[in-house]
């Protein structure tokens, strides 16, 4: 019997290369590895299901068993990756060995940590699973304001769902504006003035310092010297592409596990994909991407060897109280933002230097408009 294509990670990337595979090869062996009980649910829904009144358990699509069922795969839950032996192509796991033809590494990322200060750090949640937001969610519980630490994609949209239930929301960024690293500064007023109208206070150009306890909340510290009570502190300041495994094998790491466009790492039978994985300097933690690679490498595993590409991929921001999409220019890309602000939305080109359009962002009414500039853009791959 041949070895089976092993897949670590039960996250969106796993889970989606798996579905691929499926959709090409209803008889190719495949095995799936994680660390967690592998409910199958989806991870961009957890920034606003405050907003759409589910609870945790109301998220989960499926429990691991009956998507393994589904999709005809050997599910190893709850168990822990202690190692590869590349030589002899053997995962090592807490409970064994699995033999592999192809393994493919979906690690994810972690949440990064700054070195804050203080002795109410173990309080301050950052959530990137299930399990890290039924934990938030209990912290909610009879609060009346929060402090998000960060104000790109995933702290703006907690913020905006938060403040949605009537919470006291205040975001707390280093950057002039929201969504810092995605928006021109006109555009990004633009944004943090309507959050600032639908009720959330934006501390801009403020970072956090530390976190105490006192009573039964937390005060937090700024760089300007300012204290703030709240009831609860969500971080979202970013998230690190999970290289170490990757590292201990002995695979080429930058900023994430380096494949080339084929998905491979530098060892011609591994493969990495999602947010750990850099394509070409690109790490992408977006959905758009994932389900990308998960088609190419899923062709390729299944004997059709297949190059990834990324067309334009416009990102939806989950702020309902200021619609925004951004298609980003390629990283590195030389030009100029010309951004047409008004009261009812703006529009944001990026040009290059033969006001060639390589992005774009829409906010307010004009995200209507997104299928009509997402044609104009350029591959990214």
């Amino acid at each position: 019997m041949a070895a089976p294509v092993v897949v670590v990670g039960a996250g969106l990337a796993g889970t989606s290369v798996v579905r691929e595979i499926r959709k090409l090869d209803p008889g190719i062996r495949v095995v799936v590895v994680t660390a967690d009980a592998a409910e199958i649910y989806a991870k961009p829904n957890l920034s606003n299901a405050l907003a759409s009144g589910k609870e945790p358990a109301r998220l989960v699509q499926f429990s691991g068993e009956d998507w393994a069922a589904r999709n005809r795969v050997e599910l190893r839950s709850r168990t822990r990756v202690l190692g590869v032996d590349r030589p002899g192509k053997m995962l090592r796991t807490d409970q064994g060995e699995i033999p592999y033809g192809s393994l493919v590494l979906a690690l994810g990322a972690q949440p990064v940590r700054p070195p804050w200060e203080g002795d109410g750090l173990d309080r301050v949640r950052s959530v990137n699973s299930l399990r890290d937001y039924e934990v938030f969610r209990g912290d909610l519980v009879g609060a009346r304001s929060v402090a998000v630490i960060g104000g790109g994609l995933v702290g703006c949209e907690f913020a905006d769902d938060m403040r949605s239930t009537g919470l006291q929301v205040a975001v707390f960024d280093p950057g002039s504006h929201p969504l810092g690293r995605l928006l021109p500064e006109q555009t990004g007023n633009w944004v943090r003035e309507r959050m600032e109208q639908a009720g959330m206070v934006f501390h801009a150009g403020t970072g956090v310092v530390s976190v105490y306890r006192e009573g039964n909340g937390l005060r937090l510290v700024d760089s300007r010297g300012e204290s703030h009570l709240v009831d609860a502190v969500l971080s979202a300041v970013g998230l690190r592409p999970e290289v170490e495994l990757a590292k201990e094998m002995g695979l080429t790491v930058q900023r994430g596990i380096s494949v080339d466009r084929h998905l491979r790492t530098s060892d011609p039978d591994i493969y990495a994909l999602g947010d750990c994985a850099e394509v070409e300097s690109l790490v992408l933690p977006f959905v758009q991407p994932i389900l990308h690679a998960s088609r190419a490498l899923a062709a390729t595993l299944t004997g059709n060897p297949t190059v990834l590409r990324y067309p334009a991929m416009p990102v939806v921001v989950k702020t309902p109280s200021v619609p925004t999409v951004v298609c980003p220019p390629p990283p590195g890309a030389h030009g100029r933002w010309r951004e047409d602000v008004a009261a009812e939305g703006v529009v944001s080109v990026f040009l290059d230097e033969n006001d060639q359009a390589l992005g774009f962002v829409l906010a307010g009414e004009t995200v209507k408009e997104r299928t009509r500039w997402a044609e104009r853009m350029p591959d990214w791959l």
